[in-house]
């Protein structure tokens, strides 16, 4: 019973804790404290990375990439230590942290409730969660993006693959599969999601490409 209660009072406290680290939005921060503007005003409208280079430029998309990254990663610690103090599996921890920082970042209390799309944030988490998953999609998404200059295609392929990396590199470790890969699915399936407009431009061959303005 203590661990039941243990285990609901660590969950909730982890959830908390990463929601409201996802729900700071450093393309919103940044574009407001580098040109007293809002980001979602411009370009594709989006809050992240991508937009910010786009409207204004390197530096502040640097600040802006840096912060998703970092929050995504640090959800994933902070739930693992919150789940350790309470005497509950840590792993289980780092995934309710990644869940609820990337819900954060999609669906910001702090900001409307309208946020990113989740790709560097994801990166963050899937760092902690796996690091040879992390360089498999990388490895992926990289040359995707150099090649094609659509970075919202290589967010998409690689969001697509994350599950199947998953899969196939746990069972090759010889690591229980299923949760991890049930996540992986959720996780591609809210990233795609969040870029339904950007597959739409993709199918009528609208999609800016890097370098070009919207």
């Amino acid at each position: 019973m203590d661990l039941d209660r243990n285990f609901l009072l660590a969950a909730g406290l982890a959830a908390l804790a990463a929601y409201l680290m996802g729900s700071i939005n450093f393309a919103v921060l940044v574009s407001r404290i580098y040109a007293k503007d809002d980001v979602r005003r411009h370009g594709s409208g989006n809050a992240g990375m991508t937009n910010m280079l786009r409207t204004y430029g390197a530096g502040p998309a640097f600040f802006t990439g840096v912060g998703d990254f970092s929050k995504g990663a640090l959800a994933v610690l902070v739930g693992r230590m919150i789940f350790q103090q309470l005497g509950v599996t840590a792993m289980d921890g780092g995934f309710v942290g990644a869940a609820f920082v990337l819900l954060g970042h999609l669906y910001p209390i702090f900001f409307h409730f309208k946020g990113g799309k989740g790709v560097l944030t994801s990166c963050g988490v899937i760092l902690l969660l796996n690091p040879i998953v992390f360089c498999i999609l990388i490895g992926l998404y990289v040359p995707l993006a150099f090649i094609t200059r659509i970075v919202s295609l290589a967010s998409i392929l690689g969001a697509i693959t994350f599950p199947f990396a998953t899969y196939f590199v746990l069972r090759f470790q010889g690591r229980p599969y299923v949760f991890d890969t049930v996540f992986a699915a959720a996780a591609a399936a809210l990233v795609v999601y969040m870029h339904r407009a950007n597959i739409k431009r993709l199918l009528n061959g609208t999609e800016a490409r890097f370098g070009e303005k919207k």
